[in-house]
């Protein structure tokens, strides 16, 4: 589980395996996570724990960096 970014609380990865899956992220805190789609525009693709409010926060984020969580996604799949 690369981490790729850390904001606040949160933690920003991908699991080494997950080829055949469009770009995506995984953020984490403590015992919650949630999935976002990348393209075409960020989403929730699931949800375990997080509050609607904070899982708001947690997808402007996403959004703030969906350039770079992009990039950082194409160069791991670059060394696979």
């Amino acid at each position: 589980m690369p981490t790729i970014l850390r904001i606040g609380p949160y933690r920003f990865f991908f699991f080494s395996e997950e080829s055949g899956e469009p770009i995506h992220v995984h953020v984490i805190r403590e015992q919650t996570e949630a999935k976002f789609w990348i393209k075409p525009e960020v989403s929730v693709s699931n949800n375990d724990g997080f509050a609607q409010h904070e899982l708001r926060k947690i997808m402007r984020l996403v959004e703030e960096n969906k350039e770079f969580i992009e990039n950082e996604w194409n160069k791991r799949k670059e060394k696979c």
